[in-house]
């Protein structure tokens, strides 16, 4: 786990960026303390920052490798983790008769690469962002993990072009990519979607000359051309015909194996515990293959936000250390602006924060965490998607009357029960279903954008995602669009972000190739029931996880904001939105009418407040350059 640099060059000797390079690389210390190296021809430089896991005396990057009489033919910077590099070079060392210098999985990578090209990404099992340079054919070929576990961003300019784990590098690169001043002006469509979404979509970035390499694609540049991509991981939920037993069976097989794989590690590795059955379960097949495993649980001293009480209990019935940060109100408001710092764009997840906390926590005791991220997308694990199910008599009302229906539902009271479900039962599923955060519609970012922005539609962002999936059932699609909208945009950017802001690597075994294979061929019915949601999942765990998670509903990291807008940080809140600089896009005064409704009550703004106010953080951050957090320097050591 790491934060990799790369720079293209269009003409001029790469070698004499190597100054901004370094720059920029200091941007991402955080995502590898231990070590930090450079490399350049003519044509391309490297940067690296290395958080050591695999091989700690040896795998420097950059990296060089080729054939015998090439040895320098290619060099690669590698950020990730491939959990079968060690059935890949078995396979390349004895079947094509590859050589190694070290021991890590990063060779594994390159050798893959030179045996068999860009295909080489599909053999691949892990999280990974890498460039790969081949000096040879003077081409750059890079990829990306299948569901986006990695970031990578690209930045083009007439200088040349380039490549980052953090966007902020880029920014520090502008110059030396001829590129004029990035902080201005903010993308306004790239705006409108977060305000609608609460992250931005990729591949967009709120920076209008930056944008990212989507998951699961793979691509090839060269010097003075632009990038060429192609999307290399297709996605499909086709129902099996197996019996029930043997899909429970397969869940299970497949999570021990994956599991077992992702607890690969020259150093500690521990496990986050929420208290729901996505995390028990990673953490109890965890602790059969190590019995010192830690534990961490994040905690709010307000009842009804926190599972800690549920996730110590659960600790003690696997038989693990259990460590619990609770985090204050104070605490949440004095962080934000570091942690906004570390995101690059805003994310307006609350449960991001007490994420943070608990990884600085967590870094304290291990180096590596694994965590349940992805069961809910694969397994069919958000209680919406249960939403065609209770929306089924609608499908019989008439196309007119459904209309007439959703009209209606705009003259009732904001708050008042069945309003929401008249106007969505009103709408084809390709209209209403965008992801689990659901923060401003189209009708409401009136009320707040400026009138100069124009209006953009969150169709704009699914439509594609659900031209791809036009057949399947209504689930399925739903699960298809979340796989690249709300999972890679803001499970796994806060998931990446907030540990490698604290030097810790998470890894998530839900999210494996094998597991999606399994879980991509559940039957409707082996997801979602009239009572439950995962329900094969739950099925397969029987035995595995304790009875008392077997079917708790989820909840995850809450947090109360909606409490605490409304007393212990209203006066903060009102600072933010007072000291901002941020009118000429967003009408101020309607945020603070906002807060201030929402404290009088009885309507619940919490959720677009808040959307708002990272916002405007960030824009004091990356735009005003007004707030500026300390960022404190990393000083772990290879070796915890």
């Amino acid at each position: 786990m790491c934060g990799l640099l790369g720079l293209l060059s269009s003409g001029a000797d790469a070698g004499s960026r190597t100054g901004p390079l370094a720059a920029a690389l200091r941007c991402s210390r955080h995502r590898g303390p231990d070590e930090s190296a450079t490399w350049h021809d003519d044509d391309v430089a490297f940067g690296f920052n290395r958080l050591s896991i695999i091989d700690l005396e040896g795998s420097h990057q950059p990296m060089r490798y080729g054939p015998a009489g090439h040895e320098d033919r290619y060099t690669i910077v590698f950020n990730g983790e491939i959990y079968n590099y060690l059935e890949l070079r078995h396979e390349l060392a004895h079947r094509h008769g590859a050589r190694f210098a070290t021991a890590g999985d990063t060779e594994a990578v390159v050798a893959a690469y030179h045996q068999w090209g860009p295909k080489a990404v599909e053999r691949l099992r892990g999280m990974f962002a890498f460039l790969i340079w081949d000096a040879q054919e003077r081409v750059l070929f890079g990829a990306r993990d299948p569901f986006g576990i990695k970031p990578l961003y690209v930045a083009t300019g007439p200088a040349g072009m380039a490549f980052a784990s953090e966007k902020k590098s880029l920014l520090r690169l502008a110059t030396a990519l001829g590129l004029p001043n990035p902080h201005r002006p903010v993308d306004p469509v790239a705006l409108q979607h977060y305000l609608q979404l609460q992250y931005v979509p990729e591949p967009i970035t709120l920076h209008r000359t930056i944008e990212r390499v989507e998951s699961g694609t793979r691509f090839t540049a060269r010097p003075g051309k632009g990038i060429e991509q192609e999307r290399y991981f297709k996605p499909r939920f086709r129902a099996s015909p197996e019996s029930p037993p043997q899909i429970h069976r397969r869940i299970c097989e497949v999570l021990h194996d994956s599991v077992a794989v992702h607890m690969r590690a020259d150093v500690p590795v521990g496990a986050f515990l929420s208290g729901g059955i996505d995390s028990t379960a990673i953490a109890a097949i965890a602790k059969q293959h190590n019995p010192g495993l830690v534990t961490f649980t994040a905690a709010f001293e307000r009842e009804g936000y926190s599972e800690a009480d549920v996730a110590a209990a659960t600790a003690e019935a696997i038989g693990v250390h259990h460590v619990v940060r609770t985090v204050t109100p104070d605490e949440m408001t004095a962080a934000l602006p570091l942690i906004v710092w570390y995101l690059d764009d805003p994310v307006a997840d609350p449960a991001l924060v007490p994420l943070w906390f608990i990884a600085r926590e967590a870094r304290k005791h291990v180096k590596v965490v694994l965590s349940g991220e992805g069961a809910d997308e694969l397994f069919g694990g958000y209680t919406i998607y249960r939403e065609p199910l209770s929306l089924a008599p609608f499908e019989r009302v008439p196309g007119a009357l459904r209309g007439l229906l959703g009209r209606a539902s705009t003259h009732l009271p904001e708050g008042l029960r069945g309003k929401d479900l008249l106007r969505r039962g009103a709408l084809p599923l390709e209209q209403r279903y965008y992801g689990n955060a659901r923060i401003f519609r189209d009708d409401q970012l009136a009320r707040v954008l400026r009138a100069h922005c124009p209006q953009q539609s969150h169709t704009d962002v699914t439509a594609p995602f659900y031209a791809q999936s036009a057949g399947w059932d209504p689930v399925s699609r739903m699960q298809h669009v979340d796989l690249f909208t709300w999972l890679r945009g803001d499970i796994l950017v806060k998931a990446d972000k907030m540990t490698m802001a604290n030097s810790l690597e998470l890894r998530v075994p839900f999210l494996d190739p094998e597991v999606f294979a399994v879980a991509s061929r559940l039957p409707l019915e082996q997801k979602l029931t009239d009572h439950t949601t995962k329900y094969a999942l739950r099925q397969a765990l029987r035995g595995v996880v304790p009875d008392h998670v077997l079917h708790r509903p989820k909840l995850g990291f809450p947090v109360p904001i909606r409490h605490w807008l409304r007393d212990e940080i209203y006066q903060w809140a009102r600072a933010v939105i007072r000291d901002s600089q941020a009118d000429h896009l967003v009408d101020l005064a309607a945020v603070q009418r906002m807060l201030d409704a929402h404290r009088d009550g009885p309507v619940d703004h919490s959720r677009r407040i808040w959307t708002l106010l990272v916002f405007l953080i960030w824009h004091g951050i990356f735009v005003e350059n007004r707030i500026r957090p300390e960022i404190p320097q990393p000083s772990y050591p290879v070796r915890t």
